[in-house]
């Protein structure tokens, strides 16, 4: 830790620092004093107070942690499970701090890509559940612990976090199987300070923000020390209420969020951590624009017009009895080996729209019709016992559960639901050796890991182009939906499946500088699933079934630290990822066949590099990164990907007032699997039908077929940009005063894998002012201040030729916050 610590200081030194007054020896002293004062402005908030009772520690390390503690030199125990520094850490890793998303207003994860590099973020259908990291969906950790998946199913809240850490490739063997391209770790606000301490005196802080579109946020916390049963204790409480409208019509948002966390030190080698959050999400998925064409995403020209009803009992909806009595799926779902195949004579008279036209659209009209809706109800809860054993022996049993009630209409044609859980209980037993060689910390940790499952989506007359978006939704384009029904499901599955792991971590840190991490774990996970049939529209052919796979993961890194603060490192990992859908089901057919399972490698190298006595912070890293097997993968949420790319990022704090960020991410994103059969279905847009010369003849049904994948750049994942630049900045005033802005500039993409329709490249520029005087702050944020149109790639593998989504204009936030 001597390369990202100051050393500490003596109070002696501190009033020689004050009291020397010789013009060569102020020199000298200044030189120390930069150093040995930094602490004193290393924050925008004053340093927190001792616990209670606890003596000063004069000879105790001072952590530079910067303006908006944006400097990455704390110790983070979720990469590997080791205590830390990102930057002694061989990965590449970004954290983000509540100050630093409050300063910038970050609101969701969309947000994330001006803060961390390797974090562009495809829509799924407009909602903020998961980062894309490397270009493939990643996973959503909470203290550690890996929740369930959540592509689009409820927006992650990210400002109950403390902090969020994002790392960039697999996780740790210590933290189980997990997706290739990284995962967003959530740590929720706590009743310790930074240092460690819990707090001795209460404080809480009341704010609320309107915006733009009537947005309406209310947030309050309250945290503080109590005493119980003779013990020291610590609470933190966390609320919000969101009540907002939107820039698109027929889109709203309500949403709860409520967290706690509690913290109880029983006696001096005993503790336990506990809370939980709960989140009440009230929305509509946003599938964008439908009718997609070049012209429409250039100059906003949509082709207007209404195909034939199939409504013929006048109840106002498309049934899938009345779909199919007027030809079924060979009608509306017309397949052919690829697009080129289609001509005008390819389609039935009921795609064809009766009235077509044309007509400027405007960006908020989108799919989402008056009784869409998506609602989630989300319960996490934690309880770690933790047993200090003295001479650097920790014993942790971690309890985890996290629980999903999904429900999700949308008119044009799909709907899905969960009701899933997961339990884990992990040992984490900890011990650190040192000898005059350096320091070696151990760790094994057996775990558990139970999920249930029940699911059914409904996805088989999914027909987005039916409305249209001028005029909004009628009998011809609304249709039944299973969840309206209780019938005709694609899927309906419900099942469980167990992972019972253990794992092993050795991190060898020695004095002359090399740090070697060396991991391994094994997995071996039970699946049981069945079909509902009598739910199903076509019964499947097997209806239940068990199976079983194994695994194995590992990993070896190595760094040396060397002079002028530079650390180069090196990486290889081989980490096991299990294939499950949104709801983290697993059909029966997967399960009898044992293939829910795979594994993925990642290479990578960098050096990261601290200057300034810790203020100034840089890291550079190179990668590949792949999945094994490329026969599974699942569209949504876990692809076989192959990722290379180079990630570069800087944080200056200059001084107390001024913080300075930057990042450059190159990225190209193979899918393995669409390379190695050298084509993949996709759903077909106008622009992947060379030979129809009238558009107005297919938007009454979906037309689909295979793309040609001729070689690996047409492989490549699409909506993600190669490059992606990015700078940040902030001053604050003496006086109360703080101005930021932040910049993200996006290489231009293809909406979709057939590479028919462009996306234009944009620079997007936020920019805000605070003002904090005594125990208010007043802060105004300007998103997209420039007003630029730009567009977001939405489920490029099925959709990205169909459907695209517009994003907003210039916005406004201002935000009023009392602190007590």
């Amino acid at each position: 830790m001597a390369q990202t610590y100051l050393p500490g200081f003596k109070a002696d030194l501190a009033r020689h620092c004050h009291t020397r007054t010789s013009l060569t020896a102020l020199a000298a002293a200044l030189l120390s004093c930069s150093v040995i004062a930094a602490p004193a402005w290393a924050t925008d908030a004053p340093a927190p107070a001792p616990a209670p009772d606890a003596a000063p520690d004069e000879d105790k390390d001072i952590v530079v942690t910067g303006a908006l503690n944006a400097l990455p030199n704390q110790d983070v125990s979720s990469i590997f499970g080791f205590n830390k520094s990102v930057l002694e850490t061989p990965r590449s890793v970004s954290t983000i701090s509540s100050e630093q998303m409050e300063r910038y207003g970050v609101t969701d994860i969309y947000d994330l890509v001006a803060q961390s590099p390797g974090t562009f973020t495809n829509s799924f259908f407009g909602v903020g559940g998961a980062l894309d990291i490397r270009g493939t969906p990643g996973e959503v950790f909470f203290r550690g612990m890996r929740r369930l998946d959540n592509p689009g199913n409820y927006p992650t809240p990210i400002a109950a976090a403390d902090r969020i850490d994002i790392v960039r490739g697999p996780s740790s063997p210590i933290y189980g199987p997990s997706k290739t391209g990284g995962y967003m770790n959530f740590v929720p606000k706590s009743a310790r300070v930074k240092g460690g301490a819990l707090l001795d005196h209460a404080e809480g802080q009341v704010s609320y923000t309107g915006g733009s579109w009537s947005y309406n946020d209310i947030k309050a916390e309250l945290r503080g020390p109590l005493r119980f049963g003779g013990t020291e204790f610590g609470y933190s409480l966390y609320g919000e209420v969101e009540d907002s409208g939107s820039y698109y019509r027929n889109i709203s948002t309500r949403n709860v969020v409520l967290q706690a966390a509690f913290d109880n030190q029983i006696t001096d080698t005993l503790r336990v951590e506990f809370g939980g959050m709960y989140q009440k999400y009230d929305g509509q998925q946003n599938g964008g624009w439908n009718r997609l064409t070049q012209d429409l995403v250039d100059n906003g020209t949509y082709i207007t017009g209404t195909p034939p009803s199939l409504d013929t009992n006048g109840d106002g909806q498309m049934s899938p009895a009345e779909i199919k009595a007027a030809g079924g799926t060979a009608v509306f779902n017309p397949f052919r080996p690829s697009g080129s195949a289609y001509t005008d004579a390819s389609f039935s008279p009921l795609l064809a729209l009766t009235n077509p036209g044309t007509t400027k659209l405007s960006r908020r009209d989108v799919l989402a019709g008056p009784n869409d809706f998506l609602k989630n109800k989300q319960s996490t809860g934690y309880f770690d016992i933790i047993w200090d054993g003295g001479n650097d022996l920790e014993i942790k049993n971690q309890f985890f559960y996290d629980g999903t009630r999904n429900r999700n209409n949308n008119d044009y044609g799909f709907s899905q639901f969960h009701k899933s859980y997961v339990i884990e209980d992990k040992i984490v037993a900890a011990k650190t050796f040192k000898t005059d060689i350096g320091k070696f910390a151990l760790q094994l940790s057996p775990s558990i890991r139970y999920t249930d499952f029940l699911h059914g989506d409904d996805f088989t007359y999914e027909y987005f182009h039916r409305v249209d978006l001028s005029v909004g939704y009628t009998p011809a384009s609304n249709r039944l939906l299973s969840n309206e029904c209780g019938c005709n499901y694609t899927n309906y599955i419900k099942g469980h499946d167990t992972d019972y792991g253990f794992a092993g971590l050795l991190d060898a840190d020695f004095d002359f500088g090399l740090d070697v991490i060396l991991g391994g774990r094994y997995d071996k996970v039970d699946v049981t699933s069945s079909y509902n049939p009598s739910k199903m529209e076509v019964a499947p052919t097997t209806v239940s079934g068990s199976g079983s796979n194994d695994g194995w993961s590992w990993n070896a890194s190595v760094s040396y630290k060397l002079p002028f603060g530079l650390i180069p490192y090196g990486t290889i990992s081989r980490q096991t990822t299990i294939i499950a859908g949104q709801g983290s089901e697993i059909d029966p057919v997967t399960a009898i066949a044992g293939t829910f399972m795979t594994a993925s490698k990642l290479y990578e190298g960098g050096i990261k590099g601290s200057w300034l006595g810790g203020r100034l912070y840089g890291a550079l890293a190179v990668y590949n990164q792949e999945r094994v097997d490329h026969n599974i993968q699942s569209s949504t949420v876990n692809q076989s990907v192959q990722t290379k790319g180079l990630e570069a990022e800087m944080r200056w704090s200059v001084d107390k007032h001024l913080l300075l960020t930057g990042s450059y991410t190159h990225l190209k994103v193979y899918n393995l699997t669409f390379y190695d059969a050298g084509s993949t279905f996709s759903f077909f847009g106008v622009g992947d039908l060379p030979n129809v010369t009238n558009p107005a003849l297919i938007f009454g049904g979906q037309p689909g077929g295979l793309v040609p994948i001729p070689d690996k750049e047409a492989s490549r994942r699409q909506g993600i940009p190669t490059n992606t630049y990015t700078a940040t900045g902030t001053y604050k005033f003496d006086n109360g005063i703080a101005l930021n802005a932040s910049l993200v500039h996006v290489d231009s993409v293809f909406s979709g894998q057939s590479r028919t329709v462009k996306l234009p490249a944009y620079t997007l520029l936020d920019v805000g002012a605070s003002y904090e005087t005594g125990p208010f702050l007043f802060r105004v944020i300007v998103k997209n201040a420039t007003d630029a149109t730009y567009y977001r790639a939405n489920f490029t593998e099925l959709f990205g030729g169909t459907i695209v989504l517009p994003e907003r204009p210039r916005s406004f936030q201002a935000t009023i916050q009392y602190k007590f």
